[in-house]
């Protein structure tokens, strides 16, 4: 089944929402701690300054089943950009996140990105096997990173060529 991708819209912002706070609340697989409300959803994903695209991908009822983000990484220079991935629990719809990646890279490299970042928590075992899979490589480790209620977690940050 082919999933159907496009850049979000202010039509989406309700399910995106619902499907990051579901994520945020289940826990071990987002660095984000605190929901969203629409407002704020629409201010990271849809508004933000530093947003370079976001895209959502449809399932067969045309409800969204993940999005991707990418902003300027301004620790890392111009070319580079940091990217974030979330895809709906249930119902899983499988190929979001290569669906997703595909659109996400084709503008990157049209805007000019030369690399992509990826930020993962060391316990998020399914980010991190997704952003392997996607062609990501290990570069950096931060240790002990606090959580809010002071449990130490490393992150891990990987790295996607576009050229």
């Amino acid at each position: 089944m082919k999933i159907a991708t496009r850049q979000i819209e202010l039509q989406d912002i309700a399910e995106a929402c619902v499907l990051l706070n579901d994520i945020i609340r289940e826990g071990d697989t987002t660095a984000h701690e605190v929901e969203f409300d629409e407002a704020t959803f629409t201010q990271e994903f849809l508004d933000h300054d530093n947003l370079i695209c976001c895209h959502v991908a449809l399932d067969g009822q045309g409800a969204v089943a993940g999005f991707q983000a990418l902003w300027r990484d301004a620790e890392h220079g111009p070319a580079f950009a940091d990217i974030a991935t979330f895809a709906r629990r249930t119902p899983v719809v499988r190929g979001v996140g290569t669906a997703l990646f595909q659109d996400t890279t084709d503008f990157a490299r049209i805007a000019g990105f030369t690399e992509i970042n990826a930020t993962i928590r060391a316990d998020n075992f399914a980010g991190l096997g997704y952003y392997s899979k996607m062609g990501f490589v290990d570069f950096s480790t931060t240790r002990a990173v606090p959580l809010s209620d002071g449990t130490l977690v490393d992150r891990i940050s990987k790295r996607f060529d576009l050229s």
